[in-house]
């Protein structure tokens, strides 16, 4: 199974709440900007901690306010595509990727995951000479290959334009249909949230 998520919390005068049934597949969280989506995220990548609830992924209790159980982000294994691509940039692609590839065995090798994401013209370059496009592919497969136990993608289309989209929505049903990871992906775009979700989460 997948995301079993019920949960309050406040960030700043923003109060949030957030149920999740698990289903398998990729779960989109709807809604407009400003309502707290990203905070959910961060609640279940334990950099936020919820007032209340519990956070379980593909059977494992992240979270659990009655039982006082939070663990810390890095034994909670999450694979986290943050909304900036955030690689390092002071490495080259190649450094970037294997960045914390020693966690355990991603789904997924490292050559069929530059494969599949099209980055192998890539893996000699800086960071600051990629596009918006091609550094989003670069920071899914830095996900991927520090063995996740299930990802969290925010926003990862915005700001591109029409052929990025494509080929990062055409990536993540790869790994929605063929590497079948626990996904929780964050959009304001219902066009995207009907062609890539599983379920859709109205926040």
């Amino acid at each position: 199974m997948s995301f079993d998520v019920d949960i309050e919390g406040s960030v700043g005068t923003t109060s949030i709440r957030c149920r999740i049934e698990p289903v398998e597949g990729l779960t989109v969280l709807f809604g407009p900007s400003g309502i707290g989506k990203t905070s959910v995220l961060n609640m279940i990548a334990g950099l936020l901690t919820p007032s209340r609830g519990h956070i379980g992924v593909a059977g494992m209790t992240l979270f659990d306010a009655a039982s006082r159980i939070d663990l810390p982000t890095p034994q909670r294994r999450v694979g986290y595509v943050f909304q900036e691509s955030r690689l390092f940039p002071h490495r080259r692609v190649r450094a970037n990727l294997v960045y914390g590839a020693d966690r355990g065995a991603p789904p997924l090798g490292f050559d069929e995951t530059v494969a599949f994401l099209g980055i192998g013209a890539l893996l000699d370059r800086w960071p600051r000479t990629l596009s918006g496009g091609e550094a989003r592919r670069v920071a899914i497969g830095r996900a991927l290959l520090s063995a996740p136990r299930f990802l969290l993608l925010d926003e990862p289309l915005s700001s591109l334009d029409r052929p990025r989209r494509e080929e990062i929505m055409t990536a993540i049903e790869h790994i929605r249909d063929v590497v079948r990871l626990p996904i929780l992906m964050v959009t304001h775009d219902r066009a995207e949230a009907e062609r890539l979700g599983t379920r859709i989460v109205d926040i």
